[in-house]
């Protein structure tokens, strides 16, 4: 082989190193410009959030709220304010609840919270209550489910849902504080909660007037007047679950709620 030729092929390799080179770089360059451009697309256009992170949203932007609200306004306002959001709901809702009424358009409301639950919380620290509240939240969901109910809401640790019968509502309500009484999970074990439940039967379509929204009144004013531990229902819902067995209502009297035109006569639920 001549010297021409051998200088020749040393020409070729070089240049084709060269060209591996360059190929090296840009593959990389692109992988680069491709890993920016994703990065750039997600902070422009962020996917929604869903589960777990965007209830934490919708309680975190429902706490600063009701907090603006106590401080500027008192207690007595923050109460109000939370009878207007369920209000809201129902009105929202309205169609929803409307599938779930019987024949005659009439629906049993269930409300249902933790009674001082924010001591609790600040007893347990945020982490431990937030698994605590979803435990309770299962609890309290699948007794209302497993009992043909409608959830229309939740708020923090507030249940709004409505039932096609007394019987099942208020069959569900004692599930729930019995479930919440001997908790099968080491969670509520550790940290047992006391839950208020409030129920209250009444008309959600008519055409004369807001039925529905005077009986979601009086089914949070019912709930919120009950203590923890404790079911209290309306004589409508009495009437109208007649016939249940394993479950007795005793008359607590007529209670006059603000806001609610006349005295309603409420009954604690008990089984056995």
């Amino acid at each position: 082989m001549g010297v021409a030729a051998v200088v020749l092929i040393a020409v070729l390799v070089v240049a084709l190193a060269a060209q591996s080179a360059a190929l090296a770089l840009v593959l990389r360059s692109r992988s680069r410009l491709r890993t920016e451009l994703a990065t750039l697309q997600e902070s422009l256009h962020p996917a929604p959030r869903t589960g777990a992170l965007e209830a934490t949203g919708r309680v975190v932007r429902d706490v600063v709220r009701r907090a603006g609200v106590l401080r500027e306004h008192g207690m007595s306002e923050l109460l109000s304010s939370s009878l207007d959001d369920l209000l809201r709901w129902a009105a929202a809702d309205r169609e929803r609840i409307v599938r779930v009424a019987d024949d005659d358009g009439v629906v049993t409301l269930f409300f249902s919270d933790i009674t001082d639950s924010t001591a609790l919380n600040e007893r347990v620290g945020d982490d431990e209550w937030t698994r605590v509240l979803a435990a309770h939240d299962r609890l309290v969901r699948r007794g209302i489910e497993e009992r043909d109910g409608l959830v229309v809401k939740t708020v923090g640790d507030g249940f709004m849902a409505v039932f096609p019968t007394a019987q099942a509502a208020v069959r569900a309500a004692v599930a729930i504080q019995e479930g919440l009484g001997r908790p099968r999970g080491r969670r509520l074990r550790r940290v047992p909660v006391s839950v208020r439940i409030g129920v209250h039967t009444g008309t959600a379509v008519s055409r004369d007037g807001d039925y529905l929204g005077h009986n979601v009144a009086v089914c949070a004013r019912i709930a919120a007047h009950a203590t923890g531990g404790q079911i209290l229902t309306s004589a409508a819902t009495r009437d109208a679950a007649a016939g249940l067995r394993d479950v007795t209502f005793r008359s607590e009297g007529e209670v006059a709620f603000k806001g609610v035109s006349e005295p309603v006569a409420v009954y604690t639920v008990s089984a056995g």
